[in-house]
């Protein structure tokens, strides 16, 4: 069942084309969002796009990677071109690279830095002229309007992770920009949250036995999935039992993109089944 809490408003979410970005995309057009969804390979991008149409929504993709210089202009140029507005921003778009320390190398480090901090400065920094522009119509129109910003990080962000120094650094990052940011943009009725996930079943964190699987980010190959044996020692230690679903993620998201999180900002949820790691 769905509420209409958020008929007419824009979302742009990055990393939407699978995953738990996939999984809010929907939750969120079914709420009554138009979208733009990204994804870094186009087919993906698309095909989100048309399965929110399909299913009576509406949506845009703007495809490519987030961390590419002219990114986060297009972003928010697909909102603002294509639906004269901007409501909500997720910066969701991530993967891990993990080595230990001594073993990790620059490229590494930056990679994850560039992904999950920097992208999402570069998308603010971008969206901040139309954001302004809105609010100055919205005042002289007489209406009273709140916009979200959801920075996704992790308990690894909050509590670090052993062989996790760059993820970790990237996303305890993502906590401070989203408190000053929360401070620089109260005044213009933006609420700035965070969501930090705890184990959460996609495709860079489900089962597998195949110790070499990996996947394609721009020709780096980076390895993906968790042992069986130790997915089910994790799962021991969360007091719910098991890792969420995509769809517990978008939840956790989706609250702080509703109209009850307007008195709601600098704030950072675990959405981690009760485990966190600090």
């Amino acid at each position: 069942m769905t509420t209409g809490n958020l008929n007419g408003k824009v979302a742009l979410v990055s990393g939407s084309g699978r995953g738990i970005g996939r999984a809010l995309a929907l939750k969120l057009a079914a709420e009554g969002a138009r979208l733009v969804v990204n994804d870094l390979d186009r087919d993906v991008a698309e095909q989100a796009a048309q399965e929110i149409k399909a299913a009576g929504g509406e949506a845009v993709a703007c495809w490519g990677n987030v961390t590419a210089p002219d990114f986060a202009d297009r972003f928010i140029k697909s909102a603002v071109d294509t639906y004269q507005g901007l409501d909500i921003i997720v910066n969701n778009a991530g993967y891990t690279w993990d080595n230990v320390i001594q073993k990790m190398t620059d490229e590494q480090w930056y990679a994850m830095l560039d992904c999950h901090l920097t992208a999402p400065f570069r998308i603010l920094r971008a969206a901040h002229p139309a954001i302004r522009s809105l609010v100055k119509a919205d005042a002289e129109a007489g209406v009273q309007n709140y916009r979200k910003v959801v920075n996704i990080s992790s308990i690894a962000g909050l509590g670090g992770n052993a062989g996790q120094a760059n993820y970790a650094a990237a996303k305890a990052g993502v906590t401070g920009l989203t408190k000053a940011l929360s401070k620089e943009w109260g005044r213009l009725r933006v609420n700035v949250n965070t969501v930090a996930f705890g184990l959460i079943h996609t495709r860079l964190t489900e089962a597998t036995a195949d110790a070499n699987a990996q996947i394609d980010i721009e020709g780096r190959e980076i390895k993906v999935g968790v042992n069986p044996d130790l997915m089910k020692a994790m799962e021991v230690q969360i007091p719910l039992g098991r890792g969420g679903t995509p769809e517990e993620a978008a939840g956790a998201v989706y609250l702080f993109c509703t109209p009850e999180s307007n008195y709601i900002s600098g704030q950072t949820i675990v959405c981690g089944g009760g485990f966190t790691l600090s």
